[in-house]
């Protein structure tokens, strides 16, 4: 016997495009007509005075990347329809358009709570969804990266170009690309991934959620720390940052009978094979 499906009331929803409007203009559209059926208020710009039930994406995964961002630590959920080009991200695909919207208008989804990889020194934006990096500049030497998890060294001194701290998530991202393991969605845990390590016995790993990371620059030369693709600032040279995991952080809706795998093999493994 199935769950009963989880619906919610949806009385407010703001929405997020990509740059390219004329590629949403359609999903405006059906979102305005919808809204009036339904009865739900459509903000369009950011209000600070309006709290929304729900935050509705028209755009591909780094317009979601950005809603989910701006949502972090406020229970409302992100609701993402595919209007970029892969969309590992989307609750649903443009051609489920009118089918997504009546959904995230009437609650009818479920809920995935996102963790995020957090850095310490208190800054409230110092937080990856994806991922966190620290990625030697272009025109630099090779960084010196050393690195322990739990208290226990893992790398010392290793010559790379830099290294990755990736969520469930974003283990699908930049992680992939360096050969680094992919974790489902819903897995308590994080990849810790080095970017071109000249060192054969360097190996990605898998870290439990409650084992910090520690990050120590040993080059003469600073890197730079970079948040879900934004860089914030730099590690300079011998010194030392720390990065945690912290659980639903934000929560991506999903729909009924979404599977991590079906959209690894659909978006992944099919779009690029």
């Amino acid at each position: 016997m199935s769950a009963p499906e989880t619906t919610r009331t949806i009385r407010v929803a703001t929405v997020l495009t990509h740059n390219q409007r004329e590629e949403t203009a359609q999903g405006i559209e059906v979102l305005h007509r919808a809204a009036e059926r339904f009865g739900v208020e459509l903000v369009l710009e950011p209000r600070d005075d309006v709290r929304p039930d729900v935050t509705i994406v028209l755009g591909g995964d780094g317009a979601t990347l950005r809603a989910l961002r701006a949502n972090a630590g406020t229970g409302v959920p992100v609701f993402a329809i595919n209007f970029g080009r892969i969309g590992f991200l989307a609750t649903a695909d443009r051609g489920e358009l009118d089918v997504g919207v009546e959904r995230a208008l009437t609650g009818r989804f479920d809920v995935l709570p996102l963790p995020a990889i957090v850095l310490d020194g208190g800054d409230p934006e110092l937080f990856g969804i994806n991922e966190v990096s620290f990625q030697r500049r272009s025109h630099l030497n090779m960084a010196q990266i050393s690195y322990s998890i739990a208290g226990d060294d893992i790398g010392e001194r290793v010559p790379c170009d830099g290294l990755i701290a990736a969520t469930p998530a974003g283990s699908t991202g930049y992680n992939l690309s360096v050969g680094g393991p992919i974790l489902a969605w819903g897995v308590k845990a994080y990849t810790v991934s080095l970017i071109a390590p000249h060192a054969l016995s360097a190996r990605a790993l898998v870290a439990a959620p409650e084992d910090v990371l520690r990050v120590v620059n040993e080059g003469s030369e600073p890197v730079d720390i970079v948040v879900d693709g934004m860089r914030t600032g730099d590690l300079e040279s011998a010194k030392v940052v720390e990065l945690t995991f912290k659980p639903n952080v934000v929560g991506l809706a999903q729909l009924p009978g979404s599977s991590f795998y079906r959209r690894f093999r659909e978006k992944l493994i099919q779009l690029t094979s």
